[in-house]
């Protein structure tokens, strides 16, 4: 096996709740690796923002998922202690997870014909980053 450095990308959020296709950023950065087989690593280091997989060619599957979040996990709880007003961020944020391991192969990621991979913002907007590690497998 063989590492390629960490790298950290810049993404940008615009609203307090979405979810931002990172897929294009993660291809790029796999291509520019030019691994055929491996895998990369991906790691959201926030506390108020997540990262999953999931459908990518009908826009209302995220809206769904949004809004199931917010009906499950509302912004405002009398039992919230965290002075910054940020709990139910933190919550979703811990529910969706903070890394992601996606395989190479043939130099592509694999994903499912409908999968992306997703930021999920949940206290934007904001610059958030993503970090990434490829490994390749010997070949």
């Amino acid at each position: 096996m063989r590492s390629f450095p960490l790298i950290t990308a810049p993404v940008a959020t615009a609203s307090r709740d979405e979810m931002v296709d990172i897929t294009p950023l993660v291809a790029r950065h796999v291509a520019r690796c030019g691994v055929n087989r491996g895998m990369v690593a991906i790691f959201v280091p926030h506390t108020t923002a997540g990262i999953t997989i999931n459908e990518n060619a009908d826009p209302s599957v995220r809206h769904d998922i949004l809004c199931k979040l917010r009906a499950l996990v509302p912004r405002d709880e009398r039992f919230y202690e965290h002075v910054e007003g940020n709990s139910d961020a933190h919550l979703k944020a811990s529910m969706m997870g903070f890394a992601l391991t996606v395989l190479i192969e043939g130099g592509e990621l694999v994903l499912g014909r409908w999968q992306a991979i997703y930021l999920c913002e949940f206290d934007g907007p904001r610059q958030r980053q993503v970090m990434l590690r490829v490994i390749a497998f010997d070949e």
